[in-house]
């Protein structure tokens, strides 16, 4: 399994504040059914922007893409993907002189 994570900010082309907001439930909707089964580790708001950073646990990126994607809000956010890695991932190496 792999983790992103990922900071999603609201950008709504092609339609107004209005529409965005009405579309707003839907998109909470998806994002609460991959919290439920476990896709979506963490989800946080960004205090002072508008949008979250959400922690997915998944298989690939191709499978990433697709849960953001399918977002009914995807065509009216950005967002910026961070690969993740457990620390225990890496190995330290102590120098001494």
């Amino acid at each position: 399994m792999a983790l992103f994570a990922v900071l999603a900010t609201q950008a709504p082309r092609g339609i107004d504040g209005d529409e965005f907001r009405a579309r707003l439930p839907r998109g909470f909707a998806y994002t609460k059914s991959l919290v439920d089964k476990g896709v979506i580790k963490h989800n946080w708001v960004r205090v002072g922007a508008a949008g979250g950073l959400l922690v997915y646990e998944v298989e690939s990126h191709e499978e990433l893409l697709g849960h953001l994607y399918d977002n009914p809000l995807s065509p009216h956010l950005t967002f910026e993907v961070i690969p993740l890695a457990e620390p225990s991932a890496f190995h330290s190496t102590r120098y001494t002189d």
